[in-house]
């Protein structure tokens, strides 16, 4: 692992490179240090990621989070769906500390990890659930409450449109990070988008870069503006084998 200073010198270019400089203070972008390192740490006895070097994690981790992070709204309730090692769950709540994050995600050792990440960053704006997404969206307290659902390479989108649409609130909006089959797989999931109450779908081209490295991906944003009907979510053997 580099060094403190290094690391953050590196961290604030990279923001400022791609026009993100005002999200970074000098106290985050320490606390994206003390992040890296316990990570690196814990990854040698969890599999949390298969980016160790800290410039890729910085480039593919850390400033790809980032970029929900202008389109969120201010005081907006959050859900990570599937939140997996705490991405983007963890640098989200480290930039905007207005914003109340919920990580989900079935496997108990990544939400104890990302408990105790927050923890050992100090954020007070990091909530932790273990359940299956299916499962936590049909609870009183968890149905169509956020302003935004967010899911970070989970599921194909008439998938995660019935995983992730139930938690968000009238108004809200589901913001998934998809890869480079993202136009197809809105195109086969429209049913399914306008059935669990989304409208107005969108797709955005993301492109990153570190001065070296190039990254590019679509953001796909659903608008919801009816509510879920009770039968849905699904069990998700049925969900899987059969996507609305």
């Amino acid at each position: 692992m580099i060094s403190r200073d290094e690391f953050t010198s590196r961290l604030c270019a990279v923001f400022a490179r791609n026009k993100m400089g005002q999200l970074l203070s000098k106290e985050r972008a320490e606390k994206f240090y003390t992040l890296t390192d316990f990570m690196l740490s814990e990854n040698e006895k969890f599999n949390l990621t298969a980016i160790t070097d800290p410039d890729r994690i910085i480039l593919s981790h850390y400033l790809d989070c980032a970029t929900l992070a202008l389109r969120i709204p201010k005081g907006a309730r959050v859900a990570d769906v599937g939140a997996g090692a705490g991405f983007p769950t963890l640098p989200l709540a480290l930039l905007r500390d207005d914003l109340s994050i919920t990580a989900i995600d079935s496997t108990a050792k990544r939400t104890d990890y990302v408990a105790r990440a927050a923890a050992v960053l100090g954020l007070t704006n990091v909530g932790v659930i273990t359940m299956r997404a299916e499962d936590g969206s049909k609870k009183p307290e968890y149905r169509e409450v956020f302003d935004v659902a967010t899911a970070r390479a989970v599921a194909e989108m008439r998938v995660l449109a019935e995983l992730c649409l139930p938690y968000v609130k009238r108004g809200g909006e589901l913001i998934a990070m998809k890869g480079k089959n993202a136009a197809y797989e809105l195109k086969d999931a429209k049913r399914a988008i306008t059935l669990l109450g989304g409208r107005d779908t969108k797709i955005e081209d993301i492109t990153i870069t570190d001065g070296t490295e190039v990254l590019s991906h679509p953001l796909i944003t659903v608008r919801k503006a009816e509510r879920t009907p009770p039968a849905y979510p699904r069990a998700y053997a049925q969900i899987s084998k059969k996507p609305l």
